[in-house]
């Protein structure tokens, strides 16, 4: 994971992977944001539209409104609230994921260990901001996860998964992610580690002595043979695998 959050350290988004952000043909990140809250809906909007590289295309009330908005208006990046009436974002995030959207979720929450954090990266979430973020810790966060990388900062990472591991019945991995993991070779494990503790691709490179391109296309490899959308995914099925021990 390459981003940083703004989950208690009010830590600034940190891209480091590259790569073309997707958007209009001007290049403006197309935006949806879903909050039953209309203030907090307008108040995003204003700060994110002042943003001469975003574009705010609409706005939903709740999680059904939410995947109905983004099968209309194809946004590149869904702010997308945890409580919501009707479907909440978790399941909103879900469904969105299970219709092969392009769209990145990037899911607001008002507490940094929000008990329904982790549920939502599994459902496919890119990361998360808080409620209370700048307008420039929010564009940037817009930003990050619209170009592919994830928003989760690695010590958040640590907590998300040291309370769920806490209990009894913490997520394992499923059969079918078992037999995938282990088409994995030894040094896409080996990869897939490094990510999970957080490093970045140029990080992960210096780390074995070989070059940058050389760990994107095993990341690549990695999210097509465990069927993951990102790194923050990657980082997730990591610590499910118990490939890392939180400490």
């Amino acid at each position: 994971m390459t981003g940083g959050t703004t989950g208690g350290t009010g830590g600034t988004p940190d891209r480091t992977t590259g790569g073309a952000v997707p958007g209009t043909a001007g290049g403006a990140i197309r935006v949806l944001i879903a909050d039953d809250q209309v203030m907090v809906r307008e108040g995003f909007s204003v700060l994110l539209g002042a943003m001469p590289d975003i574009e705010v295309v609409g706005e939903a009330v709740n999680g059904r409104d939410a995947v109905e908005r983004v099968r209309e208006l194809g946004p590149d990046v869904v702010l997308m609230d945890i409580r919501m009436p009707e479907l909440n974002g978790i399941e909103a995030t879900r469904e969105i994921v299970a219709a092969d959207s392009t769209a990145k979720v990037l899911v607001l929450t008002t507490f940094d260990l929000d008990e329904y954090v982790y549920q939502a990266l599994r459902a496919g979430a890119s990361g998360f901001l808080l409620k209370d973020a700048s307008a420039r810790q929010l564009a940037d966060g817009v930003r990050v996860v619209a170009a592919g990388e994830a928003l989760l900062a690695p010590s958040v990472t640590k907590r998300l998964i040291t309370e769920f591991s806490k209990l009894a019945d913490a997520p394992r991995l499923s059969a079918t992610a078992q037999a995938a993991y282990g088409d994995l070779t030894e040094r896409e494990t080996e990869v897939l580690v490094l990510i999970a503790q957080g490093l970045s691709n140029a990080e992960i490179a210096s780390r074995l002595f070989v070059a940058e391109s050389t760990i994107k296309t095993h990341v690549s490899r990695i999210l097509v043979k465990l069927g993951l959308r990102d790194r923050t995914q990657a980082a997730v099925f990591a610590y499910e695998a118990r490939l890392i021990t939180p400490r």
